[in-house]
């Protein structure tokens, strides 16, 4: 059986669009009709008009597309993949933290379970996190969960308090700055861009602390022809596929596991049987979605 043929036979015939993100295996990436960051693919599943969605991701994705079209079918091709760094906070551990520091308003990382989405003020990316902070009607703001990201917040927003849970992106957390200073030695000549994840060590060897969208849009404004990459491996790929006349190289093993487990052959499965598919209660779906409405409505 040709598994490409036959996803893209299925994806016609189930009216269906299958989205990817960066970090996924570049057989994924190759067969996606759409590939991105979050809040690309978040976008993209509330716009699209394709009735079934399937989500090339983690789950925490894939329920956000469903927040955002709850008429559609939403497919997560492989439904034990998780996120560690979501795991790390739910609705009643974002509750309480909120009320152990006194703040009211909560800006919540995508990367986090919807019941924690639907007890914040609003949802972000690394992409737009700066300019959801910036826009929260509060001097006073918890940001959830990632703390080196939120670090990287509260240093770019110094007009307003922001209150950091301590979770983590384990694979990002954990990146060697010895490697990056490697690779800088391998690559003299290269820029080097590297994720806010990522511990604040990394940010000061970079010359730019970019999301994934940021680091895309970096490349194709920069004159430097080679790159160092200080995020998830997959999006060496992701860049070698949009610019074949540049080279990157991974600035450190980041490597995460629950982004590699979907294979076409899930996906050709998931389209087959419409399974799995994530949903989520009216109520909790109804609150998470003012907070998501807010992150996809800043640029």
């Amino acid at each position: 059986m040709d598994v490409r043929a036959e996803i893209d036979q299925l994806r016609r015939a189930r009216n269906a669009v299958v989205l990817a993100h960066s970090y996924q295996p570049g057989e994924i990436q190759d067969i996606a009709d759409f590939v991105g960051d979050s809040l690309e693919l978040s976008r993209k599943a509330g716009d699209c008009e394709e009735e079934v969605v399937v989500f090339c991701g983690v789950h925490f994705m894939a329920e956000t597309a469903h927040i955002l079209s709850p008429g559609k079918t939403v497919l997560l091709p492989e439904p034990g993949a998780g996120c560690p760094l979501a795991d790390t906070i739910d609705g009643s551990m974002l509750s309480s933290f909120k009320e152990h520091v006194d703040v009211e308003h909560a800006v919540i990382y995508i990367n986090s379970p919807a019941e924690a989405k639907a007890e914040s003020y609003a949802c972000c990316t690394s992409a737009n996190a700066v300019d959801v902070v910036r826009g929260v009607p509060a001097k006073r703001v918890v940001f959830a969960p990632d703390f080196n990201l939120g670090t990287f917040v509260a240093r770019a927003v110094p007009e307003k308090e922001i209150l950091v849970y301590r979770g983590a992106c384990r694979p990002h957390a954990a990146a060697e700055i010895e490697d990056l200073r490697a690779k800088k030695v391998e690559w003299p000549d290269a820029e080097v861009l590297v994720h806010p994840e990522t511990s604040p060590g990394m940010w000061e060897e970079a010359d730019h602390v970019l999301g994934t969208g940021g680091m895309i849009d970096r490349v194709s404004r920069s004159s430097s022809r080679r790159f160092l990459i200080g995020t998830e491996a997959g999006m060496v790929y992701r860049l070698q596929t949009l610019f074949p006349d540049r080279e990157f190289l991974a600035a450190g093993r980041i490597h995460c596991p629950n982004m590699k487990v979907i294979t076409l052959e899930k996906v050709h499965r998931s389209l087959e049987t419409l399974e799995p598919r994530v949903t989520l209660p009216d109520g909790i779906r109804a609150r998470a979605l003012a907070a998501v409405e807010r992150m996809t409505s800043v640029g």
